[in-house]
Formats: C-alpha cells, structure tokens, sequence
C-alpha cells in the first residue's frame, strides 16, 4: 500500500514536551501547494506505556477539544510515564468549521475508516491514524458528545467484543474514566468507525458521550477532564490519584436495536420525557406535531423497551429518518 502523505512535525521517540502538527497535503484554490494543518502534542518520559487522545472526530463536539487543548498547555512532564500523543480535534478542517462532517470533502472521518492514503483529506487522515498512530498506543481514548443534533447523559462508553479478554479491558478504562453514567454500547453501523478499527487491533478503546447541542457545560466539561486525568492514571502513564466521581456511577446497557427509536415524520418534537428520565415499554416519549398545516393529530411514539433515556434529538425540529431517542437498559454492576 502506498505511504501516507501526512508529515509530522514532531518526532515521537524524542522525550520532552513537542508541540506541533500532522501536515496533510491540500491542493485548493486558495493555496496550491497548501497543508491542512491539525495540532498535536506530545509528553513522553521514559519507556512506559502509550495513550492516544483525540477529540474533534466530529466537528461540532466541544468537550475532548476543550479538554485536550487545556490538557496539552497544563500537563507537567514530571508526572509522565510513558507517552501521551494529545490531538485535540483530529478532524480540524470540520472543527473550524463547526460542523459534524468535513467542509473540504462532506465526509464523515468517523465513518471512513481504516481509509485511504490516496483518498480525500479526510480519508487520508483515516488512514494516518489506522497505520501510524494507532500501531504505537497502548490505550485509545476518542471524546464524543452529541454534536448540534443530540444531546447525551455524560457517559463513557466500550463495546461488546467477540475478544473477551479485550472487552474486559475497555469495559475497566470505560469505568476508570469516571463518568456518571457507564453504557455498554451498541452501534447500528460500526464497520468503519475509528471505534471497530482501534480494536481490532487489540488496543483498549474508550469512547464517550458528554452532552450535546453543539456546545459544552461545566458539568459535562468537569466530567472530561476528571475522566482524561482518571484515564491516564489507570493507564499507569501518570503519577497521581484518581479523582472519584460525587455519584455512584449508573451502569447502562444498549442489548438490541429495540434502544433506538426512529423518527418517521418530519415536524415539531415535544418531548414527552427527558434525558436521565426512567420508562416503562408503552409510555408515550414524544409527540410529533405537522408544522405544514393545522387541524392535525400529531404522530405518537413510545418506547419500546424498559430503560433510562441517554441520548435525545436536541433540536425542537426533526425530520424523518432522524434519531428521537435512545433508551438504555439500566444494569446491576454487582451481577
């Protein structure tokens, strides 16, 4: 396979603090012989273990890039034992952007994966990651929100695994981070996510939700520095105690597509429960209004399983193939 045409402008075996950034060639009107230029970082001291920290996948999810820009111009290298390659929004062009997909090829990097060196930028730095980063972590953390168009319980998150040694140990780092809310996750279409390529090859993985609505909170910020601190502390690659979480975590669960409802009418949400909220298979969860005419009734949706509402349309406008909600089912973690 041809080389990846990314460069780096630090070297990843120097120890010490490097600030720079994964150069991506761009031949654009605007700059012929340009760069898409995505800032990274790196601590390493000595020769322990790898973490990998990525926000920004997409573009409209504030909580890892807020997190990790912090996280790089605070870090003490004192602290560091091993590695930490911090990437605060690994698709930049849609983080600038604020946008979900890429404004330079409408691709969504979360959705090309393991990609293509000769493809679009976006692909290309698919494939970065898969054949460069990756190969040198240990551990792979990847913060998530709900972008503009959801809005999520502050959750991290793992996988069920056909590798159940592997499982084991995401579903550890999942819990490690700290966040209210653990949710075994299910994906409707994982095949090229960042997600299924990191495990793949057989790296613990931890994904998150932290919010929503295409902005951060205190909350939601609070839980993704307590969780990135929380993860490198379990990792073994810093020195320092874990920061407890002020409530007892709720475990979650997603054990089918009976979780999801899909919307199939476009018009006005009004919700009928809320993120956090506990229903019963039946209740009635939303009611979507016609917005083109009056004299009609809107259509009902109910959930279809026992569960906590994690995930929620956030804006008050849907259309018809869009996610309303997602429904977990609530675990015991003592069984």
């Amino acid at each position: 396979m041809k080389n990846n045409p990314i460069s780096a402008t630090i070297d990843f075996e120097e120890d010490g603090i490097q600030h720079g950034f994964l150069k991506v060639p761009y031949s654009s009107n605007l700059s012929a012989w340009g760069s898409v230029m995505i800032p990274i970082t790196q601590l390493k001291r000595g020769d322990g273990p790898t973490a990998l920290l990525s926000g920004g996948n997409h573009g409209d999810e504030y909580e890892g890039p807020t997190a990790l820009f912090d996280l790089a111009n605070q870090l003490s290298i004192e602290r560091v034992n091993g590695r930490i390659i911090i990437i605060p929004a690994m698709n930049h062009p849609a983080f600038v952007a604020a946008d979900r997909v890429s404004p330079i090829d409408n691709v969504n990097l979360n959705r090309t994966f393991p990609g293509n060196p000769q493809g679009t930028v976006t692909q290309v730095i698919a494939d970065y990651f898969s054949r460069t980063l990756v190969p040198m972590a240990d551990i792979v953390l990847d913060i998530h929100s709900g972008g503009k168009t959801l809005d999520c319980l502050p959750f991290a998150a793992s996988h069920v695994l056909e590798d159940k040694a592997l499982e084991a140990r995401c579903e550890a780092a999942a819990k490690a981070f700290g966040a209210p809310f653990l949710l075994k996750m299910l994906e409707l279409d994982a095949d090229a996510m960042y997600d299924t390529q990191v495990e793949s090859m057989g790296k613990t993985f931890v994904t998150t939700e932290l919010g929503g609505g295409g902005t951060s909170t205190p909350n939601t910020m609070a839980v993704a520095h307590n969780g990135v601190h929380n993860l490198l502390v379990h990792a073994g690659i810093l020195s320092a105690k874990l920061k407890p979480n002020t409530t007892p975590t709720i475990h979650l669960s997603m054990p089918d597509s009976s979780s999801f409802i899909c919307c199939y009418h476009e018009g006005l949400v009004e919700p009928c429960v809320g993120l956090g909220d506990k229903v019963k298979t039946g209740d009635l969860v939303a009611k979507i209004h016609n917005i083109q005419r009056t004299g009609c009734d809107p259509a009902l949706y109910y959930a279809k399983r026992d569960g906590m509402v994690c995930i929620k349309h956030a804006p008050s406008l849907i259309s018809m193939g869009d996610n309303l909600f997602v429904i977990a089912q609530i675990e015991d973690p003592t069984n």
